[in-house]
């Protein structure tokens, strides 16, 4: 049986956390860390506060404290906020405890003893000024691959392109703003070029081939621009000393120091248990799997640099998988702490107590997995009235309004098994959907499991729709109690798929229910899928006995009105910028567009990745309706195949609305949503104008083509 060792990316210390922090680790090792649990495996998610290197030193000289004090005040700030939103470690340390230094130099004294770490005299940049060696963060200058002038010594923040400080152009001291000097400096190299070869870290490089696209592509392009030997060392006075004679004022790079931390903490939890060599069964055994959850800028130390490390120390396991996160953007601007452009997640929980779970899904609806992603407010505001509100809550609440007011609260019994029934079709289509949350959790794609779980709730409305179990109240009372034990059934399943991603939303459905998820419930849920509905092949386990009571009916989310939503996105409004470019405003705040914008000639080009970002997709249409008041505006629902949408469109004047029930269509699906009409419009239908000027659907001819297809 395989052993997980989880971690997530180590925050530094020198700040809060903000949602960019959630959704490109943290959030994911949270969710997968539950789910194995929830399987019933053996597995720890590991992680601490990285209270070392150049950035801690900088923002403590800001704020006028020492860095010790810088530390110990965010690491409170950041623990208290992971528990807030329901991110639970099995161990947060600090890398600033006595064991932490103690276990980074004993490993830097292993590599060094078998000859992997190397002194060399170097030329480094020196600050006459400030009479110092200048560490990579400690310069500035121009980016040599974007441009941007403000690149650190060591990587640019706007592209994210690992840098050395030598690449830098017109580089200059954060510390003095002065012109640094070279100077000859000693240090200790690591022979990444040298290190390729090492037989654990070959073997480790096959692994690859399965990672995701852009963790290769990082790794790839590294190995094949040429390895060089990198400095592990540091001329600086806070951090891990290098336990050498003759390294005076000397420490260890934090890039060699920080992924240490995941050792030390194992060790020191382990130590808190009692049973002080329980860390070999996560670091050296054969079944162990250590899983890092980073985003896209950790991806080179991750998989190349701390790799290289522990092939070199010997007995240690590699990374079995970096499911790497690319950035999450602020309403479609790069997140900026020093700007103000951030979402702080010490704030909102404290200017938002009990709505943990919304952001939680909010974020998990749209994981930067595969390329970056945007939050903005609206969208929060529309997957919690649209989805959490009117799915979801919706439909559980719907359950226990009916069961209370058919029986008191109490459950009926099951119906008959019948695959032609309303129950078996229900069964058959959960069956399916659980083995699709299943697949997508286990290749790390989230986000697609996110959704799975919300449909299960959407299958459990739709259901009732069918069954009408209002109506049958009054005419059969007997079949109206075995379509709710059904949907009870559903809520329980709800319950368990829910509690990876929701907790909290898992939690209070449970005390409405009066049900205790069980670890054989949570197993059996997890690991096969059984539970839950009828009619299906597999075997059934079912979780509410005959008889059982109900609590009472509560709603699990309430709507998000407009006013919350102007006044979070008021606090985004950068410092001495109180008007930037591209800042969100809500509907009613918008410009009205200039009509007469409609002529036929050529727009200007645009580059291949603003094509790539559009996400076209066939779109089945369902129903479409007039929309009161507006002759020229159809309100149409459409199919994606996951999911269903509303759209709102000006094309009442050419189609009857009848007319367009059961037409596919290209459908533009990442169109930020808008209200038209006060009618939330999610996409955008693509028309094309005949030679008559009348408008004709664009969509496939192909009949093949189902809903939900990419366009590409």
């Amino acid at each position: 049986m395989p052993r997980y060792l989880l971690t997530a990316a180590l925050p530094y210390a020198n700040g809060p956390i903000h949602i960019g922090h959630l959704a490109g680790c943290y959030l994911p090792a949270d969710v997968f860390h539950r789910y194995l649990k929830a399987k019933g495996e053996d597995a720890i998610l590991i992680c601490g506060t990285d209270e070392h290197g150049v950035a801690i030193t900088l923002q403590a000289r800001k704020e006028g404290v020492t860095p010790q004090e810088l530390v110990d005040k965010n690491f409170k700030v950041i623990h208290q906020a992971f528990e807030g939103l329901g991110i639970v470690f099995t161990h947060f340390s600090r890398t600033s405890r006595e064991i932490h230094h103690r276990e980074a130099q004993a490993f830097f004294l292993n590599l060094y003893n078998k000859g992997f770490l190397r002194e060399n005299t170097t030329s480094q940049f020196y600050d006459p000024v400030a009479g110092t060696f200048l560490a990579d963060r400690y310069l500035v200058g121009t980016c040599p691959h974007c441009g941007f002038d403000g690149a650190y010594g060591d990587q640019c923040e706007k592209c994210g392109t690992s840098l050395s400080p030598d690449e830098l152009h017109s580089p200059r001291s954060v510390l003095s703003g002065s012109v640094p000097e070279k100077r000859e400096t000693n240090n200790w190299f690591l022979p990444m070029d040298e290190m390729l070869n090492l037989p654990e870290f070959a073997r480790y490089t096959e692994r690859i081939a399965r990672w995701k696209s852009n963790v290769k592509g990082q790794f790839n392009s590294w190995v094949q621009q040429g390895l060089q030997p990198r400095s592990m060392t540091r001329d600086l006075d806070w951090g891990v000393k290098v336990p050498l004679e003759g390294a005076e004022g000397k420490v260890l790079y934090v890039w060699f120091d920080a992924p240490i931390g995941y050792l030390s903490a194992t060790k020191e939890y382990m130590e808190l248990q009692g049973n002080p060599e329980g860390w070999r069964a996560y670091w050296e055994s054969e079944d162990a799997r250590l899983i890092h959850f980073i985003g896209k800028d950790n991806i080179v130390f991750h998989t190349l640099i701390f790799p290289m490390m522990l092939a070199a120390h010997g007995q240690m396991v590699l990374p079995w998988q970096v499911p790497a996160n690319e950035f999450m953007n602020l309403e479609g601007r790069k997140l900026s702490t020093s700007r103000g452009w951030a979402v702080w997640l010490h704030e909102y929980l404290q200017d938002v107590p009990g709505r943990e779970d919304e952001l939680r899904y909010t974020l998990l609806c749209n994981l930067p997995e595969t390329k970056d992603a945007d939050f903005s407010w609206q969208d929060y505001q529309l997957r919690v009235n649209s989805e959490l509100v009117a799915i979801l809550g919706n439909f559980v609440n719907r359950v226990m309004v009916l069961t209370h007011k058919l029986s008191n609260g109490q459950c009926g019994e099951l119906p008959p098994e019948d695959p032609s029934t309303a129950h078996g079709s229900l069964s058959l289509e959960l069956a399916s959907a659980r083995k699709e949350i299943r697949l997508a959790m286990e290749q790390f794609r989230l986000r697609e499991a996110m959704a799975g779980v919300i449909h299960l709730a959407r299958l459990g409305n739709r259901y009732l729709a069918d069954t009408e179990p209002w109506k049958l109240l009054k005419t059969d009372s007997e079949a109206a109690s075995r379509v709710l034990r059904v949907a009870a059934e559903l809520c329980a399943e709800l319950c368990i798929a829910l509690e990876p991603f929701l907790p909290f939303t898992s939690a209070r459905l449970g005390g409405q229910l009066q049900w205790q998820i069980s670890d054989q419930d949570r197993e059996g849920w997890w690991n096969t899928g059984l539970g839950g509905a009828i009619g299906s092949s597999e075997s059934r386990a079912f979780y509410l006995s005959n008889g059982h009571r109900l609590g009472e009916a509560a709603l699990l989310f309430t709507p998000i009105e407009d006013e919350f939503i102007q006044a979070q996105v008021n606090k985004l409004s950068p410092m001495n910028d109180p008007k930037p470019e591209n800042a969100p405003q809500l509907e009613n705040d918008s410009k009205p567009k200039n009509d007469s914008q409609t002529e036929a000639a050529m727009k200007p080009e645009v580059s291949y990745d603003q094509f790539a970002a559009l996400d076209l997709r066939i779109a089945t249409i369902l129903s479409a309706q007039s929309v009161p008041g507006a002759d020229k505006v159809l309100e149409i629902k459409v199919s994606l195949g996951f999911e269903q949408r509303t759209v709102v469109s000006g094309i009442a004047q050419h189609f009857q609305p009848e007319a367009l029930v059961g037409k596919q269509v290209l459908m533009l699906t990442n169109l930020a949503p808008r209200k038209i009409r006060g009618i939330v419009s999610q996409g955008m239908l693509l028309m094309a104008e005949n030679p008559q000027g009348q408008l004709v659907l664009v969509g496939p001819t192909d009949n093949g083509i189902l809903s939900g297809d990419r366009v590409s």
